[in-house]
């Protein structure tokens, strides 16, 4: 017997708790790089660079509840800036569930745990460098971030006896 769709299933972004909204975030650090815009291009680059406030152990924000004051151009994700910004990476839940598309397997509220988005290669655990470090943004370019790496990309579903 199946039990309940989950919340993410049957709800809106918009329509979602404060809490739900909040779980969505799967803790893989890669909206907290830093990113590059060409100004004549409007050619977004991405960093490997973190920004001060990211763990790059737990990926997740050291000062979360103050981030806005120690961090001014950190961006406060709503429903109307997921839909608006084009930066968020394509693994993000946000990102997913306003394509109409379902959270993959690695995802803690799929997985049950936060260990699965970093064994599936999709957090920046051991690639970011401490912005306290980086020097040059420009140094630091790379593509991984607005990739699915091959470990994170959906398994196949198991066939069913029946059919």
């Amino acid at each position: 017997m199946a039990g309940p769709e989950p919340f993410w299933r049957t709800k809106t972004l918009g329509a979602m708790t404060r809490p739900e909204w909040e779980s969505l975030c799967d803790g893989c650090g890669r909206c907290c790089l830093h990113k590059l815009r060409d100004a004549e291009t409007e050619e977004l680059v991405w960093t490997s660079v973190a920004c001060r406030l990211l763990d790059g152990e737990s990926c997740l924000c050291r000062n979360y509840a103050n981030r806005k004051a120690m961090v001014p151009d950190c961006v406060k994700l709503t429903p109307a800036k997921v839909a608006a910004i084009d930066w968020l990476p394509p693994t993000c839940a946000y990102r997913l569930l306003a394509e109409g598309r379902d959270l993959p397997w690695w995802h803690p509220l799929v997985s049950g745990t936060r260990e699965t988005v970093h064994a599936a290669g999709v957090s920046v655990r051991g690639r970011s460098v401490a912005e306290r470090d980086a020097g040059a943004l420009e140094d630091h370019a790379v593509d991984w971030p607005g990739n699915w790496p091959p470990a994170a990309r959906p398994k196949p579903r198991p066939r069913r006896a029946d059919r």
